[in-house]
């Protein structure tokens, strides 16, 4: 039974006194592979070590994370451009918007966002999207998922596709998310008790999904506030399953077929059948 964490920062810091052990109990929970999405420059070097001493199980992505969007984003945009062209990558990310920590610089997440999604759609790669939202307290509740949806919408690049990461939206959004062309990013939010998804799941298509940890942070319940790791997809893989009342081994391999389906040809061959 084999599954993919299409989502975690497993270069993080939270994993340097046991990364190696990490990544043991990640194959001994049957994850075949995880993706890592890059955030800014600084990241980089720690996950494309990682890339390269596990060249089969953990795939890099490229891209500027929104909250690392502020007055040098340009630089930062054109170090993501040099690696695109450089470098071998399964997806553009983390990109996207999030209005929840910062808006000084919303304009310019608006500006990066749209640069990469065309970077994508020439390269024909899929898309890691980041949309945290507003909340009362923060920016006026302003929706992330919503205007990030707009922009894709408008910019109606061919062949887009990829990930709607974090997926906490309402049912009528998962169906947008759908009908964009996009997969819902499945992660421990599932499994919290306010999380929202157990009125989602049930009504969309196992087809429409895939699974992520966002590790080091977001950890299912009975993880929730300590450090996530990707062994901890079991978890999600076993809500989705139960909140769809399904067996573990279908989600399993559905979700494992669906992300495979996004990688580009490059990293299409990587999969055992």
């Amino acid at each position: 039974m084999l599954l993919i964490d299409t989502h975690a920062h497993i270069y993080d810091e939270q994993f340097d006194q046991d990364r190696d052990a990490m990544l043991e109990r990640a194959e001994a929970a049957q994850i075949s592979q995880i993706w890592m999405p890059n955030c800014a420059q600084e990241t980089v070097a720690g996950m494309m070590a990682l890339a390269e001493r596990y060249p089969e199980r953990c795939l890099p992505m490229m891209g500027l994370h929104p909250t690392y969007v502020n007055n040098t984003f340009e630089v930062e945009l054109a170090a993501v451009e040099d690696q695109l062209n450089r470098n071998a990558f399964m997806a553009v990310g983390e990109i996207g918007l999030d209005f929840y920590w910062d808006m000084t610089f919303v304009d310019q997440q608006f500006e990066a966002f749209r640069t990469q999604l065309r970077w994508a759609a020439e390269q024909q790669l899929p898309v890691s999207m980041h949309t945290r939202s507003g909340n009362d307290r923060s920016h006026g509740g302003r929706n992330a998922f919503a205007e990030a949806a707009d922009v894709i919408e408008h910019l109606a690049l061919p062949g887009l596709t990829g990930v709607f990461h974090c997926f906490v939206g309402t049912l009528d959004e998962a169906r947008r998310a759908i009908d964009l062309g996009f997969k819902l990013g499945i992660g421990g939010v599932a499994t919290f008790k306010n999380g929202g998804l157990d009125k989602v799941l049930p009504h969309i298509s196992l087809d429409d999904i895939v699974l992520e940890t966002d590790s080091p942070y977001l950890a299912p319940v009975p993880y929730r506030g300590k450090r996530n790791e990707p062994a901890y997809i079991r978890i999600i893989a076993q809500r989705v399953a139960d909140l769809m009342q399904i067996n573990i081994e279908d989600v399993a391999r559905h979700t494992t077929a669906n992300a495979q389906a996004l990688l580009p040809a490059l990293y299409a061959n990587l999969l055992p059948e």
